[in-house]
C-alpha cells in the first residue's frame, strides 16, 4: 500500500477506514493533511481530532494551525468528559465530573462506562454529536479502552464518517492478559468491519536522517510481532550504537554501571546536541537523574498523578491537619527524593497532630513551621503554604539540602493551589493554563517509554536494556518498539549481558 492509497481512501466516501499505522510512517501527516483539506467543507460542522495524550492534541494543533473554527482536537477522556457533564444528572454525576473523575477510584474508568451505557440506550444523544461532527479522525486507537471504543463507535453509527489509525505494536497494556485479548479482538473486528483497510508502510520519520536505521526498526517491529528476537550480532546500520553494560543497583528502579562502563554513556549525554533518555519506570527516571548528575531534567509530560492525589487528599482531609501533612509526604515521595517518613515525614505529621506545640529547635522546629500552615488553615491552602515553606527550606537550610524535588512543574502547580479557593477548581485552571501553554520538551531529558509515546527526538539512549524491564511479554515487546522508534538519527542502547533481555540476541 502507498501513500497515495491511504490519503485517497481517507477523502473517499467510505464511512469506515482503518489505517495501521507503525510510528515514523506519517500517520500524523495523514491525519492533519486530511483534516485540512475536509474541514473547510462541513458548514457548520466540525472535524473531531481524538487523542490519548495532551502530548498527541499538541501535534495536531500545531499541524492543523488557522483552522480553530472547522477543526476540534481533544482527548478521548475530554469528550466523554464533556458528555457526561451535559448529563451528570441522569448519570447519578455532580456537576463537575472531572474533579469526581479524579477523586474516585478507577474515576475516569468509570465515566467511560457510564457514557457508553448513556449512549447505548439514548441513540439521540449520538445523533446531536454525530451532528455537530460529522468526520471523526481517531488517533492511537489501539489505547482505546472497550468503553471508549463504544463511545467512538456509536457516533459511527448515527452517522459520523470515522478515520482510525491505529498500531497495535504501540499498545503498552498493563490489563490482565484477558483484556489484552479482549483488546485484539476489538482490533481484528474493526479492521473487518472496514470499508476499507490500509497501511502505512514508509519510514518517512527517518528519510531525511538516516533511513538505515528507519530500516531496522521497522524490521525490528515486524521481528516483535512476530515473536521473534532482534539480532544486535550481525552489522548495525548508521546511527544504531550498542553499549554492553549490567546495571548494578541493588535496588528495584535503581540503575548504575561499572565505573570502567560510564563513559560511553556519559559521553552521548554530554556531546549529543539534544538528547532524550528513555526508561521503562518511573522509578528508574529518578535514579537516572542522579546517575547523570542531576544535569538533565525529567520530562514530566502533561500528567500530574501526584498533584491529583495531593487535591483529593485535601478535599477529603479538610480540617484533619495530620491526614493532610500525610497527603503532602505522600506527594513528596510523588515528585521528590530526601523527603522521606523516617527523615522528616513522621515529625512533620506528629507536629500537624499534635498542633505544633512542643519547644523544638533545629530540623524538628523548621518541620513544625511548616506543619503550622496546615494547622492554621486546614485546608488545600494550609497544603499549598506548606509546600511553599518547605521550598524555602530546602533552598536555604542545609539540613534539607537532601531534599532533590526531580518533578519541578508539580511541585511549583502544588504551591500555585492556594491562589485558588476551591481545590478542584484550581486544578482544573492549572491544568488548563499548561495545556494552552503546550509545554515544550526541554532539549535534554529524561522520561519513561509511556510519557514518551507520541514525540520524537533526534537522539535517544534507552536503557537499561535487560530481562526486567523488557521480558517475554507482548507487553514489553509492544514497550521496546515504542522506544526504538523515537529517535530520528541516533539510538543507543545500554545493554545487558548478566540479565540478558530475551527479545535481543546479543
Amino acid at each position: 500500500m502507498s501513500d497515495e492509497s491511504v490519503a485517497e481512501a481517507l477523502r473517499s466516501t467510505a464511512a469506515l477506514i482503518v489505517v495501521e499505522a507503525p510510528g515514523g510512517c506519517g500517520k500524523t501527516f495523514q491525519g492533519a493533511s486530511y483534516a485540512r483539506d475536509v474541514a473547510p467543507t462541513l458548514g457548520n460542522g466540525r472535524l473531531l481530532i481524538l487523542t490519548h495524550t495532551n502530548a498527541a492534541c499538541d501535534v495536531f494543533a500545531a499541524r492543523t494551525r488557522g483552522l480553530d473554527r472547522g477543526v476540534e482536537i481533544r482527548t478521548i477522556d475530554g469528550l466523554i468528559g464533556e458528555i457526561a457533564g451535559a448529563y451528570h444528572k441522569a448519570l447519578d454525576l455532580p456537576a463537575d465530573v472531572g474533579a469526581w473523575a479524579r477523586r474516585e477510584a478507577n474515576g475516569y474508568a468509570v465515566l467511560g462506562a457510564k457514557t457508553a451505557t448513556l449512549l447505548a440506550g439514548h441513540p439521540m444523544i449520538s445523533t446531536i454529536l454525530a451532528h455537530r461532527y460529522p468526520v471523526i479522525v481517531c488517533d492511537e486507537h489501539q489505547d482505546a479502552s472497550a468503553d471508549q471504543h463504544a463511545v467512538v463507535m456509536a457516533l459511527h453509527s448515527a452517522g459520523a464518517l470515522l478515520r482510525v489509525f491505529a498500531d497495535p505494536m504501540q499498545q503498552i497494556f498493563n490489563g490482565t492478559q484477558a483484556e489484552a485479548a479482549a483488546a485484539e479482538q476489538r482490533w481484528t473486528d474493526l479492521k473487518n468491519a472496514a470499508d476499507r483497510l490500509e497501511e502505512l508502510d514508509q519510514p518517512h520519520r527517518w528519510a531525511n536522517t538516516q533511513p538505515a536505521l528507519g530500516a531496522w526498526i521497522l524490521a525490528a517491529r515486524a521481528t516483535l510481532r512476530d515473536g521473534g528476537q532482534i539480532d544486535l550480532t550481525g552489522n548495525l546500520p548508521a546511527g544504531l550504537t550498542v553499549h554492553y553494560a549490567d546495571n548494578t543497583a541493588p535496588v528495584h528502579g535503581g540503575f548504575n554501571v561499572a565505573n570502567n562502563l560510564r563513559q560511553p554513556i556519559y559521553a552521548r549525554a554530554n556531546g549529543a546536541a539534544g538528547l532524550l533518555v528513555l526508561t521503562s519506570q518511573n522509578a528508574t527516571v529518578t535514579a537516572l537523574r542522579a546517575f547523570f548528575g542531576r544535569r538533565l531534567p525529567i520530562w514530566e509530560g502533561h500528567v500530574r498523578e501526584g498533584l491529583a492525589g495531593l487535591v483529593s487528599n485535601a478535599n477529603a482531609n479538610a480540617g484533619n491537619p495530620a491526614e493532610l501533612a500525610a497527603g503532602i509526604v505522600t506527594f513528596m515521595k510523588a515528585v521528590a527524593t530526601g523527603f522521606s517518613p523516617t527523615a522528616f515525614g513522621n515529625r512533620f505529621v506528629t507536629e500537624a497532630q499534635n498542633g505544633c506545640t512542643a519547644n523544638c529547635i533545629g530540623k524538628p522546629f523548621h518541620l513544625q513551621s511548616m506543619a503550622r500552615h496546615i494547622v492554621d488553615s486546614p485546608d488545600h491552602r494550609g497544603v499549598s503554604r506548606a509546600l511553599a515553606h518547605l521550598r524555602n527550606l530546602v533552598a536555604n537550610e542545609q539540613v534539607f539540602a537532601d531534599v532533590r524535588v526531580h518533578h519541578a512543574r508539580e511541585f511549583a502547580e502544588a504551591i500555585q493551589l492556594s491562589k485558588f479557593d476551591d481545590a478542584d477548581e484550581g486544578f482544573a485552571e492549572i491544568a488548563r493554563r499548561r495545556t494552552h501553554s503546550r509545554p515544550q520538551l526541554p532539549r535534554k531529558a529524561i522520561s519513561t517509554i509511556h510519557k514518551a509515546k507520541g514525540l520524537e527526538f533526534e537522539n535517544v539512549m534507552l536503557l537499561p536494556c535487560d530481562a526486567g524491564n523488557f521480558s517475554h511479554t507482548r507487553a514489553a515487546r509492544a514497550k521496546l518498539y515504542v522506544a526504538l522508534s523515537r529517535a530520528t538519527q541516533n539510538l543507543m542502547l545500554v545493554v545487558s549481558q548478566g540479565q540478558p533481555s530475551p527479545l535481543f540476541i546479543i
